[in-house]
């Protein structure tokens, strides 16, 4: 397949600039047709780094995809969803997405190959079905392909932004009405763990929060996501200085409750245009017990300030 560059894309990264026009195949993945001359560039070969100048065409050769390695677990899973090209499950905090390093078990995708016949081989060894991500810590909807055809779908559903996606999030301080938070994120330079949305540079992520529920020193927060950056929500928070309550990576004080063993963030919402069907899928997954029991021990806020619901 061929690709033109465009004068937007000068400064890319080939693989980032190649995911981005690719959504269905992941960055490592490409990376490694890069390496096995797969991709050229303007008819040279080039590495993974090369800088894009605009106006290039860029051609790859898709290599074979192999079989699944990750192993599959019986481990329950809570299915909110399901049709013959996708399935959506209520993803627990502390489950992980996918293995990676020093992660083989306990996964979500463990447990997907276990309960399901036939997921997506496009993303690759580790990640079959997997469109989009949920950090560990978050719980919620997480949405999965069981066919190529259907994850290239929803890849591409995904990258022109028209899947809707809506979290709740409870943080720290009082944040009244409604908002919109506009600053890129990129990775912090002081701990890489994290992203950080307070330099001027990074890609561009757009969040908008309305304020739902105010307790005494924390505000509940019906967050919309108008991109899908790596920890947006998380890093948008903690930049405006209302990190997300049990968020330490961020910045939020230790819970006086050390039982909650996660932050509040959770994925509530997902709303798609299902490959098999072409309707209009909205998948909701109720706030967990332990979110549920977390505010109820907050102290109510001192005054009332009008909040729109």
């Amino acid at each position: 397949m061929n690709l033109a560059a465009a004068p937007m894309d000068r400064g890319k990264r080939l693989d980032a600039f190649l995911h981005e026009r690719l959504p269905e195949y992941s960055r490592s993945r490409l990376q490694q047709w890069i390496r096995e001359g797969r991709v050229s560039v303007d008819g040279a070969g080039q590495k993974s780094s090369y800088a894009i100048r605009g106006g290039e065409s860029v051609a790859l050769a898709p290599g074979p995809l192999p079989p699944l390695r990750a192993e599959a677990e019986a481990i329950p899973l809570t299915v909110l969803y399901e049709d013959e090209s996708a399935v959506a499950i209520d993803k627990p905090a502390g489950m992980a997405v996918h293995p990676g390093a020093g992660l083989h078990h306990g996964t979500a995708v463990n447990a997907l190959l276990h309960r399901f016949a036939e997921l997506s081989r496009i993303g690759g060894d580790f990640r079959p079905g997997i469109v989009h991500r949920l950090d560990r810590f978050t719980s919620g909807v997480l949405l999965v392909a069981k066919t190529d055809e259907a994850h290239r779908a929803l890849a591409a559903q995904f990258a022109k932004r028209e899947v809707e996606k809506i979290y709740l999030a409870l943080v720290e301080g009082c944040l009244e009405g409604s908002g919109r938070i506009r600053r890129p994120i990129t990775r912090d330079p002081r701990n890489r763990a994290r992203m950080t949305a307070r330099l001027e540079t990074g890609r561009p992520s757009l969040t908008d929060w309305e304020a739902v529920e105010h307790f005494e020193n924390y505000t509940l927060l019906r967050i919309r996501l108008g991109t899908g950056r790596t920890h947006q929500i998380r890093a948008h928070m903690a930049a405006i200085g209302h990190p997300v309550a049990g968020d330490r990576l961020y910045g939020a004080k230790p819970s006086e409750d050390q039982s909650w063993n996660r932050y509040f963030l959770h994925a509530h919402r997902l709303g798609f245009r299902s490959p098999a069907t072409g309707g209009r899928v909205i998948v909701e997954s109720p706030l967990p017990s332990e979110l549920v029991d977390w505010m109820s021990g907050l102290a109510p806020a001192r005054s009332n300030p009008r909040v729109r619901r």
